[in-house]
């Protein structure tokens, strides 16, 4: 069983996820809705792939992508982002930062199976 840490404030998406990988049976799914919540439950468990948003309240999805791979304790987790942020430039940036893979909002369940498992591959 994979762990994953899903950071979305939005509800729905966050469901979404949360069901597209549940049904695949190999995972065991975290839910933050934003990331300052992912920073507190990062030391809960030893997590195999976080997705993350990028516009959030508080802390958002570059700082916490930033955060996790400056930091020895989980820089080599992968991250998959899911934004509605769809030039190349913002993907470009999400990846130079660290981030395994990119899926536009809204997306298919099959791209995010797809950059998920191109992710967790990774490591």
């Amino acid at each position: 069983m994979r762990n994953v840490l899903i950071v979305e404030d939005s509800k729905a998406i966050r469901s979404m996820i949360r069901v597209a990988l549940e049904e695949q049976g190999s995972y065991f799914v975290v839910e933050a809705t934003n990331g300052f919540e992912a920073l507190k439950a990062l030391p809960t468990r030893d997590f195999d792939l976080i997705v993350t948003d990028i516009n959030m309240p508080d802390i958002n999805g570059l700082e916490l992508i930033n955060f996790v791979k400056s930091n020895p304790a989980y820089r080599t987790i992968p991250l998959v982002i899911v934004s509605t942020e769809k030039s190349e430039e913002d993907q470009k940036r999400g990846l130079a930062l660290g981030a395994a893979g990119y899926v536009v909002k809204p997306f298919k369940k099959e791209d995010l199976l797809a950059a998920v498992a191109a992710a967790i591959g990774k490591t």
